[in-house]
């Protein structure tokens, strides 16, 4: 059997599949953002699978809006959204067109392009802190709302997904969803075992409802 080409992009028929299935075999895969001396690519290091209708997590829960469209469909587009207004997060559509499924990719190691990453991330303290968890993700690859809808399989795109070198399974963990409100103990988050870049497990806390006597801070 011919041994699949690390940099060339990963298949639309490969991402045709529902987002918990598809969400440990994306770790290993490499995210590549813009061209040339510019280019920074990002090894998969830690995702999350949220599944439209069925998954009260999922931003495709309610329905499609202008937001969400592209998580929508078809497979193999990115899909953008900001975080708390502040930064962004990058979902690799997948499943049946019109599903809503997505994986966000929430960690990486930053295997190329460290200096332009870095430029990006000025905050960061070490290289394991470039891509640790998905708002520092999207910065230190550059990918913004504007990112939203690009095609990931086009090897012409700003933003390609490659083949990369996938993770034998015994070398994955898989545990609750962090952050979220809803559903956060379904375990659709799957990493790499070890690996430095992986972000912190947060579990969600509701914020407490401020008192007449409460002071802003």
């Amino acid at each position: 059997m011919k041994t699949p080409d690390p940099s060339a992009p990963l298949p639309r028929s490969f991402l045709a599949r529902p987002a918990h299935v598809l969400a440990p075999q994306l770790l290993g895969r490499v995210l590549v953002s813009g061209e040339g001396n510019a280019a920074v690519a990002l090894r998969i290091t830690e995702v999350e699978a949220y599944e439209g209708g069925i998954d009260p997590a999922s931003h495709g829960w309610r329905g499609k809006t202008a937001r969400n469209a592209t998580m929508f469909g078809p497979p193999g587009h990115l899909y953008v959204y900001r975080i708390y207004g502040l930064h962004h997060a990058a979902n690799i559509v997948c499943g049946t067109d019109g599903e809503s499924h997505a994986v966000l990719v929430r960690a990486g190691e930053i295997v190329s392009g460290r200096a332009e990453a870095a430029v990006r991330r000025p905050t960061a303290r070490s290289a394991k802190e470039l891509a640790q968890g998905p708002g520092r993700l999207a910065d230190a690859l550059g990918i913004t709302r504007a990112f939203d809808g690009v095609d990931l399989c086009d090897p012409r795109s700003p933003v390609r997904l490659v083949n990369g070198e996938p993770v034998q399974a015994g070398h994955i963990v898989s545990g609750p969803r962090t952050g979220v409100s809803r559903a956060h103990d379904v375990p659709w988050r799957f990493w790499i075992s070890g690996d430095p870049t992986v972000s912190r497990y947060r579990r969600h806390a509701p914020r407490a409802r401020k008192s007449a006597g409460d002071s802003a801070t």
